[in-house]
C-alpha cells in the first residue's frame, strides 16, 4: 500500500507540472488578448485556481474535526509561497517587481497576514495558542477583507483598462486577434487548472496517508507535507511562469494566492466550521509574518528579487523545516 501510494504521489507532480504550464501559457496570452496587466490575472484567476486545494484540505479537515491540518495548511502555504516558491523562481530568473505590486499588493498581503497573526489569540496578554479558536465572527471579519481586496484589484483592472496603448497613441491599428483566440486560452486555463486540483489532491492524499505510517504529528503533516502539496501549483505556476520570463504572472500569483488563502479559504472554513488551535505555535505565525515581510524587504529595495536573495529565502526555508522536524 505505501509502495502504490508513493506511485500516486508520482502521478500528481507529474499532473500539477503539465497542468502549471498549460495554466501559466493560457492565463498570460488571455491577459494579453483582454488587454488586462499580467499582475491582475495573476492576483485573480491564476491566485485563485491555484489556492483551490488549500480550500478543499482546509474545509474538509476542519468538518472532519482535524483543526490544526486546516489552519496549519494555510500558514504552512504562505510560508511555502513567500519562501521556497519566490526564492526558486528567482533563482531560476531574477524577479522585477512593479513599483504598484511593492507599494499597493505586498503590502495588503503583510496585512492580511498581520489580521490572521491577531484572530488566532484570543487573549492577547498570553503567548500560548493552545485552545484558541478562530470563531465564525472571526470568518466573516476575513471575508470581509476578502472582499475588499477584490474591489481593490478590479479597480486596478479597470484604470488600467482605460488607457490608451502606445499604438492607439499614435495611430497605429494592430491585427485583430481571431474571436475565438479568448476562448482557447479560457479553455487552456480550465484544463491546467483541472490537472493542477487533480494532481494535488492525489499528491495530497498519498503523501497524508505515507506521513501517517510513520507517526508525525497533525500540525506538523498540515504545516509540511499537507501545505507542501497543496502550494505545489503555485510553485509550479510560479517556476515556469519566471523561466519564461513572466515575472509578474509569478509574483502576482504568490501574493493573490497569500491573500486568498488567508481572508477567503480561512474565512470561509471558520464560517462553516470554527477551528481550534491545539498544535500551531506562535514561532509558526511569526515565521508567516517574517516570510512575507523579507520578500517585501527585497522587493522594495530596488524593485528586483535577486538569485542572491533567492537563495537566502530557499535556505531560511530549509532551516525552518529543521525547525519542524527538531520538534517531533
Amino acid at each position: 500500500m505505501t509502495l502504490l501510494n508513493i506511485g500516486f504521489i508520482i502521478i500528481g507532480i507529474a499532473l500539477i507540472i503539465w497542468g502549471a504550464d498549460r495554466l501559466t501559457e493560457g492565463a498570460s496570452r488571455l491577459a494579453r488578448g483582454m488587454r488586462v496587466p499580467e499582475i491582475i490575472i495573476g492576483l485573480t484567476i491564476v491566485a485563485a485556481g491555484t489556492s483551490a486545494p488549500e480550500l478543499f484540505v482546509s474545509l474538509v479537515s476542519a468538518i472532519k474535526g482535524t483543526s490544526d491540518l486546516a489552519v496549519g495548511n494555510v500558514i504552512g502555504s504562505n510560508i511555502f509561497n513567500t519562501l521556497l516558491i519566490v526564492g526558486c523562481s528567482a533563482v531560476v530568473a531574477p524577479i522585477a517587481v512593479a513599483p504598484d505590486t511593492v507599494k499597493k499588493d505586498i503590502p495588503f498581503a503583510i496585512g492580511a497576514s498581520l489580521l490572521l497573526f491577531v484572530l488566532c489569540f484570543d487573549d492577547m496578554k498570553s503567548p500560548h495558542l493552545w485552545g484558541n479558536e478562530i470563531s465564525r465572527q472571526d470568518g466573516i471579519i476575513l471575508l470581509i477583507g476578502f472582499l475588499a481586496f477584490m474591489v481593490y484589484t478590479f479597480q486596478m483592472a479597470g484604470k488600467a483598462g482605460l488607457l490608451p496603448t502606445r499604438e492607439e497613441e499614435l495611430g497605429i491599428e494592430r491585427p485583430k486577434e481571431p474571436r475565438e483566440f479568448s476562448w482557447i486560452n479560457l479553455g487552456w486555463i480550465v484544463l491546467g487548472l483541472a490537472c493542477l486540483i487533480g494532481g494535488s489532491h492525489l499528491f495530497v492524499d498519498a503523501a497524508t496517508y505515507v506521513a501517517h505510517r510513520f507517526g508525525i504529528r497533525q500540525s506538523v503533516v498540515g504545516l509540511t507535507i499537507v501545505a507542501g502539496g497543496t502550494s505545489l501549483p503555485e510553485l509550479a505556476t510560479s517556476i515556469v511562469a519566471a523561466y519564461k520570463g513572466r515575472a509578474a504572472l509569478a509574483i502576482g500569483n504568490v501574493i493573490g494566492s497569500n491573500v486568498f488563502n488567508i481572508l477567503l479559504i480561512v474565512g470561509i472554513t471558520a464560517v462553516v466550521h470554527p477551528m481550534r488551535i491545539m498544535g500551531i505555535t506562535i514561532v509558526d505565525l511569526m515565521m508567516m509574518l517574517i516570510s512575507i515581510g523579507l520578500m517585501w524587504l527585497f522587493a522594495i529595495t530596488k524593485y528586483y528579487v535577486s538569485r542572491r536573495e533567492g537563495w537566502l529565502l530557499i535556505f531560511t526555508f530549509i532551516a525552518y523545516m529543521g525547525w519542524l522536524l527538531y520538534l517531533l
